[in-house]
């Protein structure tokens, strides 16, 4: 079960791949799909800081804010 940890409300556009940087805000990337390269070109969306805590996946959800979820132990 994933836990809300700032809502932003970002609008996702189709072609993108939304994650959560290493500074804690939300940046996306061009997917490659059916054979096209992507490019490396990142971009920040939303500036936030979220503060990542070890043993956390921190993912952009669909309602485009920062959630994370518990990560399975080893």
């Amino acid at each position: 079960m994933a836990e809300k940890v700032a809502k932003v409300g970002v609008k996702k556009e189709k072609e993108y791949l939304y994650f959560v940087d290493k500074d804690g805000d939300i940046s996306r990337a061009i997917m490659a799909r059916g054979g096209k390269k992507s490019g490396k070109t990142k971009e920040k969306v939303a500036k936030v800081g979220v503060k990542k805590d070890k043993g956390y996946l921190y993912f952009v959800d669909k309602n485009g804010d920062i959630s994370r979820a518990k990560m399975a132990g080893r």
